[in-house]
């Protein structure tokens, strides 16, 4: 059983639209992305760069780092 949890950020380019997620398996979700699997957002807007990710064992501490990225200043 996969007890990890990955709080990750994709960008469509350099200072490009960014995607905040989380998963328990990141490179699958990579791979979903680069090969335009997952309908929505990414694949209209082509977010598929990884450019940041972090692993925590806590799936509650992961969502809530996610909710704090998520009010982060781009800069």
């Amino acid at each position: 059983m996969n007890n990890s949890y990955y709080v990750y950020i994709l960008a469509s380019k350099r200072n490009g639209t960014l995607y905040t997620g989380v998963t328990n398996n990141l490179e699958r979700r990579i791979y979903e992305y680069k090969n335009n699997l997952i309908e929505g957002f990414t694949k209209k807007y082509n977010v598929h760069k990884l450019v940041y990710y972090e692993e925590t064992t806590d799936i509650n501490e992961a969502l809530l780092f996610k909710k704090r990225i998520k009010k982060w200043n781009r800069a």
